[in-house]
């Protein structure tokens, strides 16, 4: 099986300015060097995490989608990133995954983050995507999710090879950020992407990145540092996960359950 090479952008974003946030990150994109499989943008690329959907929210299959549409086919590569999405008059904070040959799935945030009203402004999803691609099984989540272990849980019935987190984390709590990231490459025996934004919001929230990515022992094999903004580019080995799994198969041992 081959390896995957993963770009992940951790940078700021423009607070509410849809076109900004696009040009800013063509010009990111553009700038990446050499075969990609995948790209990985922070939460709400487009917007920052806003709760002013009413205003932003774009419909399905909108501008912003179609913009991942046409960078994915540019670059030839798989692009992940989520945004504002209106659909039958419900507001999602939805996470887009653009392929190369026009075809897109799709998975809504399950976890909304009460703290700041996410809640109050946008739908609850209550399936999770599991992708296949080139050989690998590929499990995207959005922010808060990364603190419900339970819904990210590799299981014996829909096991998955590296599981993403796109993410507006705040930097007071980076801490967490960083323990969750390794505690569910652990747990689940598997690569673990987390991308995060830097900046200042428009509530005047601050946000230091931390993106990384760990293997499935936990191992951080990168890491932006903290306010940077910059695009790294790492290579997840499959034969390395699945020899790690075959010499230490915890998951033989995992628990049933079901989740409501």
């Amino acid at each position: 099986m081959q390896d995957l090479i993963i770009t992940t952008i951790q940078t700021q974003l423009f607070w509410e300015d849809v076109q900004k946030n696009l040009e800013h990150f063509d010009k990111k994109i553009n700038e990446i060097d050499g075969p990609i499989d995948i790209i990985v943008l922070p939460e709400m690329f487009t917007t920052g995490f806003t709760m002013n959907p009413i205003k932003l929210a774009e419909q399905h299959g909108g501008r912003g989608l179609q913009w991942m549409l046409n960078k994915s086919k540019e670059k030839n590569c798989v692009i992940v990133g989520s945004i504002s999405v209106i659909e039958n008059n419900n507001y999602f904070n939805r996470l887009y995954w653009t392929s190369p040959d026009g075809t897109y799935e799709y998975y809504d945030k399950r976890h909304l983050f009460r703290m700041g009203n996410e809640h109050q402004y946008y739908k609850s999803g209550d399936k999770k995507l599991i992708i296949e691609y080139k050989g690998w099984k590929i499990c995207p989540l959005v922010c808060y999710d990364l603190r419900f272990p339970v819904w990210s849980r590799n299981r014996k019935d829909s096991t998955y090879d590296v599981l993403i987190y796109v993410a507006n984390w705040p930097e007071v709590r980076s801490y967490p950020w960083k323990q969750l990231l390794i505690a569910r490459a652990i747990e689940n025996q598997t690569y673990v992407i987390g991308v995060n934004r830097i900046g200042e919001d428009g509530n005047q929230i601050k946000h230091s990145g931390d993106t990384a990515i760990i293997n499935p022992r936990g191992e951080i094999i990168s890491q932006t540092m903290a306010h940077q903004d910059r695009a790294e580019t790492t290579n997840l080995s499959f034969n390395y996960l699945q020899e790690f799994r075959k010499v230490f198969p915890v998951m033989m041992d995992g628990d049933d359950f079901e989740i409501n």
